[in-house]
């Protein structure tokens, strides 16, 4: 590669796939190229599994060239049937105006928006007239390709319910790529790995329409070592926002990574330069800790700010090493595995197996981060120490036991 934007993609783990790879970094490397990612507007606040778009267009600002943050008010009343089984809830305009609102708030933590463009795809699809509209763009779109997009087939070899309306997402959202070229010379569209199709029907539409070379890049699915979704826990989204999800458990879901994760997770959702991260990600045995912290504490100054993520690194500590308020903390040593409510009577945390299922009844009890809704939930532990909590004050923690 010879732009500093694809060399930097290609070395921290974002590409997956791209339209024309030596074109775009040819660009990159002669000019500032405008590009963007759409985010809808479904919730509050985005969450880590919308972590790898947002930092796209901090890794684009940072090496020179102008991110577009697309908010979804238009294509939010539609619904982007991408990876659904069912159409998504349609929302009222007013809630789709306050996530609006809340999540623009995100992005001023990871991209400097006086340097950025904020645009709302509602400014132009909310007044589009349907025959000129379906003259204009809707004939460059063939049916029969339009249902060989996984997006669609998926859900029609499920016999699930695909309505018209959702149909027409991916024609607008190509038409969103028309309209950012147009009025501010995008030339770039972002995203993950299922927005591919879409993406893809942007770029033909403005080269048919326009006669313009735009391009499309996609970052691969993000999973866990374990195969789970990234960003998702028992105990749901992990939130961006600090109303929806406190930095400290932030922290500590970043700091409860799998061993296999810490040095792709450094790449991908912190500026730890490289050589560092190849430093972090050597260390092995009871030493990667000192990488998880470090991720812990890179990934939450992003998100929350330095002053956050220390302090979040502070309780952590006092909590796992000292124990809240100076004193030791309560240990319990399993042999493999214990039931929760066992575990939760062992360590002092509950008097009786009933106090026990109250608690979790009612939503104060937390392995490491992880909500516990099931009082048959069985906890395993590992090589390193299992945090239970109930509520935010008693603390114990189950460690294997020796021999």
């Amino acid at each position: 590669m010879r732009s500093e934007l694809m060399t930097v993609l290609q070395s921290r783990g974002y590409i997956h796939q791209c339209t024309d790879a030596e074109r775009l970094d040819a660009l990159a490397a002669a000019e500032a190229v405008t590009g963007y990612i759409g985010f809808d507007l479904t919730a509050p606040s985005l969450h880590v599994g919308n972590l790898v778009s947002v930092m796209l267009l901090r890794r684009l600002q940072q090496t020179g060239h102008r991110p577009i943050v697309l908010l979804g008010g238009g294509t939010t009343m539609i619904g982007d049937p991408s990876g659904k089984d069912e159409a998504r809830q349609l929302l009222t305009p007013g809630v789709i105006a306050a996530n609006k609102a809340s999540i623009a708030r995100v992005f001023s933590r990871f991209i400097d928006l006086d340097r950025a463009i904020v645009v709302d795809n509602a400014d132009w699809l909310a007044g589009l007239q349907y025959i000129p509209f379906l003259r204009e763009v809707g004939a460059h779109f063939s049916v029969n390709r339009m249902l060989s997009f996984d997006s669609v087939r998926l859900r029609l070899e499920r016999e699930q319910p695909l309505s018209f309306l959702e149909f027409n997402y991916m024609i607008l959202q190509a038409y969103d790529f028309l309209e950012l070229g147009r009025r501010h010379g995008c030339r770039l569209q972002m995203g993950g790995s299922d927005q591919w199709g879409n993406i893809v029907n942007g770029v033909e539409l403005s080269r048919r329409i326009d006669a313009r070379e735009l391009f499309g890049l996609t970052t691969p699915l993000i999973t866990t070592a374990d195969g789970a979704k990234m960003g998702k826990t028992a105990a749901g989204a992990m939130w961006l926002a600090a109303e929806m999800l406190s930095p400290y458990d932030y922290w500590q879901f970043w700091r409860n990574t799998h061993d296999a994760d810490v040095g792709r997770f450094l790449r991908l959702f912190t500026d730890v330069p490289l050589d560092e991260i190849a430093r972090l990600e050597a260390l092995a045995g009871a030493e990667v800790n000192a990488a998880k912290k470090a991720l812990a504490d890179a990934a939450t100054a992003l998100a929350h700010g330095p002053d956050a993520a220390a302090e979040a690194a502070d309780t952590a500590r006092r909590t796992f090493e000292e124990g809240a308020g100076g004193t030791a903390l309560p240990t319990l040593a399993v042999t493999d595995a214990i039931g929760v409510i066992d575990a939760l009577i062992g360590l002092g945390l509950a008097a009786s197996r009933n106090e026990a299922r109250r608690l979790i009844a009612q939503g104060g009890v937390r392995a490491g981060s992880d909500l516990v809704s099931d009082p048959s939930a069985t906890l395993a532990v590992g090589a390193e120490p299992v945090r239970l909590s109930a509520g935010r004050k008693r603390h114990g923690q189950l460690v294997r036991a020796s021999g």
